[in-house]
């Protein structure tokens, strides 16, 4: 006995697959169009403070501080906080200044580059655009921040589709 499986069948479950297929690729690359979260390959893991943090700045030098000081020199991207009782990230000024954190949902959070937190917490940029220096700023046509926010094109050159001189 032969079953026989009608040809639309086929069709619909190959076109069906290829589908979720271009989804699965398109969305898990991270310079995709579709994909939900941009990364920055330059984004550094650890944020290396500017100063004390002011959960720290009244606390006596002794060498069990130091410690503790040194300590939190550097922050891990995303660490735990609290508003009330454990706010280490309270506007302190990173990595040179390029970085501000502050305490967003529990989480320290760069908001001069953070796209869910961009400028202050909660405030999240639109489709298309990016966190570049605490603004929302579209990257696509933009000369000053072509493609991501520190790329500038050359006198003259267009910015287009967040690469300068395309086509």
């Amino acid at each position: 006995m032969v079953i026989k499986i009608p040809n639309i069948f086929i069709k619909t479950t190959s076109l069906l697959f290829l589908i979720l297929y271009l989804l699965i690729t398109t969305t898990s690359n991270p310079h995709s169009v579709l994909a939900d979260e941009v990364t920055d390959e330059e984004d550094p893991e650890f944020y290396i403070l500017d100063e004390t943090p002011t959960i720290l700045s009244n606390a006596t030098v002794s060498s069990k501080t130091r410690m503790l000081v040194s300590q939190y020199k550097k922050i891990k991207k995303g660490m735990r906080c609290h508003v009330e009782s454990y706010n280490i990230c309270n506007g302190v000024k990173a990595n040179n200044g390029t970085s501000l954190l502050h305490c967003c949902k529990k989480h320290c959070r760069n908001i001069l580059g953070d796209m869910n937190n961009c400028g202050r917490c909660g405030h999240k940029c639109g489709f298309g655009q990016r966190c570049c220096g605490g603004v929302c700023t579209y990257v696509n046509f933009n000369p000053n921040h072509c493609g991501k926010c520190t790329r500038k094109c050359k006198s003259g050159v267009k910015c287009e589709y967040g690469y300068c001189g395309y086509a």
